[in-house]
Parts: structure tokens; sequence; C-alpha cells
């Protein structure tokens, strides 16, 4: 679920500083006014994209923060079974290691 929305996120900023990057190459063949409001425009989809990056940003450190606390229960709740694991893993790496 948080990658199918860090992705969505992505896409969005994407579109968003594409559109900026036009509106801005626009901006140059303008004058005047217009160029001013291309401008205006243009930085507003800036600020749009980086505001979707900050909130995107916040919400992955969220979840890590959420899943560190979860690991840290459960490695409290079961420290024999946490050992086993962390034991098995590092003989499957010795294992694997050795043959190389």
């Amino acid at each position: 679920m948080l990658e199918a929305s860090l992705k969505t996120v992505n896409n969005d900023i994407n579109t968003l500083i594409k559109n900026a990057q036009m509106v801005f190459q626009e901006a140059t063949t303008l004058t005047g006014e217009k160029a001013t409001e291309a401008r205006q425009k243009g930085m507003q989809l800036l600020d749009t994209a980086l505001g979707k990056a900050q909130d995107a940003q916040a919400s992955a450190f969220a979840a890590g923060k959420e899943m560190c606390v979860s690991a840290d229960h459960y490695v409290k709740e079961n420290p024999w079974r946490t050992i086993s694991a962390a034991a098995s893993i590092g003989l499957l790496l010795g294992v694997i290691l050795a043959r190389k």
C-alpha cells in the first residue's frame, strides 16, 4: 500500500515538474505581464511539487518509524525466536560464503 502511494506521488511530482518546465519555456517567448504570469504559474507548480515531495517524505518517515516500533515490540516479546532467526541467517550466510 505504501509502495503504491509513493509511486502515485512520484508520478504526480514528475507531472508537475514537466508542466512547470513547459510553462517556463513558454515564458521565455512571452514578454510583459504574460511572461510574469507564466513565471508565477510555473513557480506555483514547483511549490506544489515540493509540497507533495515533503508530504511523501514525512509519510515514509512515519511508516518507517512505525515499523521500527513494531519490530522492537516483537523482539521484546519473542527474544528466543529473534535470536534463533538471526543465528539461522548468520549460519546460512556463512555456508553460502564458505562455498565461494
